[in-house]
């Protein structure tokens, strides 16, 4: 085994000031959203200002984690030289138990087990030491 550090090899996200304490929180292997102080509902993807009207603000609160497969893509070829050897795989928007919708890989299954309807849980991984991708898995897998 060599010392040297491992590289991940594909595009990673790019945090900035709105996204960064999405990414913070998933380095420490938990999913948070904004939410609507005035309304309390959801918000995904990070923004600075609230759907909701302009007299709104937007807190980040932890995600119970859980959500349900609205709908998938099995890749069976790779759609860039960084993902070769990794088909199949499955690209999901996965309907979270807070109302949001989330676009991420579904892991830890064959890909001909995934179906619409599949209660799921977020899963993380560490990809380099300053990133963790959010991703998800079925529910007790």
């Amino acid at each position: 085994m060599s010392d040297e550090p491992q590289t991940y090899g594909k595009p990673l996200p790019e945090p900035n000031t709105i996204s960064k304490p999405y990414w913070d929180a998933a380095k420490e292997h938990r999913l948070v959203l904004q939410r609507s102080r005035k309304t309390g509902r959801f918000v995904f993807y990070p923004r600075a200002v609230s759907p909701f009207g302009a007299d709104d603000t937007l807190e980040w609160v932890d995600a119970c984690g859980r959500g349900t497969v609205y709908s998938y893509t099995v890749a069976r070829r790779a759609t860039s030289p960084q993902w070769n050897g990794d088909e199949p795989y499955v690209i999901a928007i996965v309907a979270l138990d807070e109302g949001v919708h989330m676009t991420a890989n579904i892991i830890d299954c064959s890909p001909d087990s995934v179906r619409i309807g599949l209660p799921v849980e977020v899963a993380f991984m560490d990809v380099t030491p300053e990133v963790t991708l959010v991703q998800w898995r079925p529910l007790g897998a």
